[in-house]
């Protein structure tokens, strides 16, 4: 695997090594103890799996007393994945970092606690995988706004994204809980 820090080195870009032939592939998706060396000592808890269609943005997500971890993947599609940091006291408070993901690549991408993460459907669907650090708890969970100014986000998409409810509801960065760096 290699792992590589992106502009937001807290978040890192993992890339299997894939071995294939006409039979299909195989690769390793996980080792502990390499993640541990690149990304931190993490544990993972939970592992969720959602579908979604062409056009769908998902997010921006955090959960605040219980701040998750994400490994992300796409096992089918491709999406524009997104992480913006909600670190008061990071030097790239407030800055976001975006990375495609697919099925052909097979990368992952590591969103630390303490980061707001979401991501946009870029193909006719797209099957999207990912490890958790923290149980999921709804009652602290927080929307950023998909389109907050202050954040900038350049998503890919010419169109205006489907939203739930809960997304097109979320805050504007000004309004959002922020974390301090104890605890994370």
């Amino acid at each position: 695997m290699d792992y590589q820090p992106l502009a937001i080195t807290d978040v890192v870009l993992l890339t299997p090594k894939v071995f294939g032939d006409e039979r299909g592939f195989f690769m390793e998706t996980f080792r502990h103890e390499e993640f541990i060396k690149h990304c931190g000592n993490y544990q993972f808890v939970q592992d969720n799996h959602s579908s979604s269609k062409q056009n769908i943005l998902r997010g921006l997500h955090y959960q605040h007393k219980k701040p998750q971890g994400k490994l992300v993947r796409v096992t089918k599609g491709e999406v524009f994945d997104v992480a913006v940091d909600m670190r008061q006291n990071s030097p790239t408070f407030g800055k976001w970092v975006g990375s495609i993901l697919n099925d052909d690549k097979k990368q992952m991408l590591w969103v630390p606690p303490g980061f707001a993460h979401g991501f946009y459907v870029l193909s006719e669907s797209a099957e999207f995988q990912y490890k958790c650090t923290d149980y999921y708890n709804p009652n602290d969970e927080y929307t950023l706004l998909w389109n907050d100014k202050t954040v900038g986000i350049a998503w890919p998409f010419s169109e205006s994204p489907k939203l739930s409810n809960k997304d097109k509801q979320g805050k504007i960065f000004a309004n959002c809980p922020y974390f301090g760096m104890e605890g994370l």
